[in-house]
């Protein structure tokens, strides 16, 4: 059969709940701290970190953020399993993290082993209420690389505005955005840990 390069386009890939979950506990237990103590740690409640742990619920990406923040982890520890030698991701599929409050959605592509530096996302956005981050861990650093559309971004006191094939990098450990300025603007963001 002889592949024409023309595929189908794929639908988004949710992260399942019992992935978070297990990855969840697994990263608490690894830590050693108590579900009170990481709830409190990551500034949500402790019932709905139980019910996460549990397998119940869909968390949002700045729930899963707060999380990974307070463990010391890189986020991609949450939701990607392990990968084969070689991988391919199609365009549109692997997990994909929405925020809450904004237009913007993170779609991971590769993630650091676990003693790794550094995740690889696509991100598209649209117009609308800024994607606003709370700090991640100490020495985070994010490199972004606008592909399509206009964004403003970097730290939230001093973001720049990015056209395709602008690239900017800034601290993550400071609170920082990504706002779309344009429909169907689309971002690859490295994520480099400390």
């Amino acid at each position: 059969m002889t592949d024409t390069g023309q595929r189908p386009p794929a639908q988004p890939t949710p992260v399942p709940i019992e992935r978070i979950s297990a990855a969840l506990r697994a990263e608490r237990h690894r830590a050693g701290v108590s579900l009170s103590e990481l709830a409190k740690r990551a500034g949500i409640g402790k019932s709905t970190l139980s019910q996460l742990e549990t397998g119940i619920g869909n968390p949002s990406l700045e729930t899963l953020w707060a999380l990974a923040g307070a463990l010391e982890i890189a986020v991609s520890r949450l939701v990607d399993p392990p990968q084969p030698v070689v991988r391919v991701v199609r365009a549109g599929e692997g997990p994909k993290l929405t925020a809450e409050h904004a237009p913007y959605q993170a779609g991971l592509l590769a993630s650091l082993p676990a003693h790794g530096r550094h995740d690889l996302y696509h991100i598209t956005a649209e117009p609308g209420p800024a994607h606003d981050s709370d700090p991640h861990m100490r020495g985070a650093v994010e490199h972004v690389l606008l592909c399509a559309g206009r964004a403003l971004v970097g730290p939230i006191e001093d973001a720049v505005e990015l056209h395709p094939g602008d690239y900017v990098s800034y601290p993550a450990d400071i609170p920082h955005t990504f706002k779309a300025l344009q429909e169907g603007t689309s971002a690859v963001l490295v994520g480099e840990y400390a």
